[in-house]
């Protein structure tokens, strides 16, 4: 019998974050966030996020309107939200844990783009 395919184990290629103006998106991914800018055609911009394309427009269905988060692994979350905000982002959430297990803790921040949609920023730091 062949094996039925499933999304496990799968690589996220590609977000799209609905945004009402692109300049200002664009201005917002690159400098605010420091992501670099793949490409650009009028109404839409992709950006790398590690091999993850980021893909930034104004939906022209109906369907695709409303919010998107974006999770990106970070090496520090307070230090990373403290520089993020310091650049122009809207804080949604400051850092915490949002999870503990016997190994470690998971670290979760918020901030939001131009649109509101969400920016999280996470880390599992180690225990012990």
């Amino acid at each position: 019998m062949p094996k039925v395919p499933t999304l496990a184990g799968a690589r996220v290629g590609q977000v799209l974050v609905p945004v009402t103006d692109i300049d200002r998106a664009v201005a917002f991914y690159s400098e605010t966030l420091g992501l670099p800018l793949i490409f650009r055609f009028p109404g839409i911009a992709f950006f790398d996020a590690s091999g993850v394309r980021i893909y930034l427009a104004a939906p022209s269905q109906e369907e695709f309107l409303g919010r998107a988060t974006i999770y990106f692994w970070v090496d520090d979350v307070p230090a990373t939200f403290d520089a993020i905000v310091a650049r122009g982002a809207i804080v949604r959430e400051a850092p915490a844990v949002a999870h503990r297990t016997e190994t470690y803790e998971l670290w979760i921040a918020f901030v939001d783009d131009p649109d509101g949609n969400h920016v999280g920023l996470m880390r599992e730091v180690p225990i012990g």
